[in-house]
């Protein structure tokens, strides 16, 4: 399998995913939730018969923008739009009308002062994460491993941060966990396959670059495929099955975890290849 030699065609197919994420996110941004933008909180208790479901769909009725629905036991917790008095004495009073006994328990404002800090450490502790693991892979492999791990991860996340700000989808703290996750994840897949590498260049002769490259991609083609195949098929279940709350965050994975494994054959090993004859 001609990996190498068909390099261009990969970082072309990327590209054509990139440069349109990249677009959108200048153009429209991402469409952050209510950990990012700020808004309110309300705590409650009612009927335990009433389900999350009832209480979404009422909220939808409300107009007031993406709410988040959690509960536990018969409490409620509500993350919606920034609420002044008016607006969350009108809101107890629909539900009251609609599920009868309901106590409001407490209220609190998540500002955008919040929201703002929360994206400066989401950012910093993804650059972190790169600049770490661009240090070990340096000092365990060699710097051109390094460089061509780090592509690989910017890679990743420029993919999924497009795809999400092209569809719209909502990006919010579980979002960043998942971006975290990710990154894990693909570095996992592609160490492997430099390991592999790095195995087979102890032991060559007049084998070249591309020949090696090809046969230690081909060596762990099964374990990436394999890997990657028994990650995806527990988060379709979980994005068909798991509920609304834990979507954006399967979504997030699902799409990290399927460009992660491509990235590591496809992307990450060629760039390799490219920085090796260049050095």
């Amino acid at each position: 399998m001609q990996i190498i030699q068909k390099r261009k065609w990969f970082y072309i197919l990327s590209l054509v995913i990139i440069i349109p994420g990249l677009i959108s996110l200048l153009m429209q941004g991402l469409n952050l939730g209510i950990d990012f933008k700020g808004g309110s909180i309300l705590h409650i208790r009612m009927e335990s018969t009433v389900t999350s479901a009832d209480m979404r769909t009422t909220l939808k009725g409300l107009e007031l923008g993406k709410s988040e629905v959690q509960k536990s036991g018969n409490e409620f917790y509500i993350r919606t739009q920034e609420l002044n008095q008016e607006e969350t004495n009108n809101l107890m009073s629909v539900l009251r009308e609609k599920f009868g006994q309901v106590e409001f328990l407490s209220a609190e404002s998540v500002g955008a002062t919040i929201g703002s800090e929360l994206t400066r450490n989401a950012v910093l502790s993804l650059l972190i994460a790169a600049v770490l693991m661009l240090i070990y892979i340096t000092v365990r492999f060699e710097w051109t491993f390094g460089v061509a791990a780090v592509v690989g991860i910017i890679h990743n996340v420029l993919i999924v941060l497009g795809l999400f700000s092209i569809f719209h989808w909502e990006v919010n703290s579980a979002f960043i966990a998942a971006m975290l996750t990710i990154i894990g994840y693909s570095i996992n897949d592609t160490i492997v396959i430099f390991d592999r590498v790095r195995e087979n260049l102890r032991m060559k002769k007049k084998e070249d670059y591309i020949n090696l490259l090809n046969r230690s991609i081909m060596q762990t083609l099964n374990r990436s495929v394999n890997t990657v195949l028994t990650s995806i098929f527990p988060l379709i279940t979980l994005y068909l099955f798991g509920g609304v709350t834990i979507k954006i965050f399967v979504l997030a994975m699902l799409i990290g975890f399927i460009v992660g494994a491509y990235s590591s054959i496809f992307i990450a090993s060629p760039v390799w290849y490219d920085l090796k004859n260049r050095a």
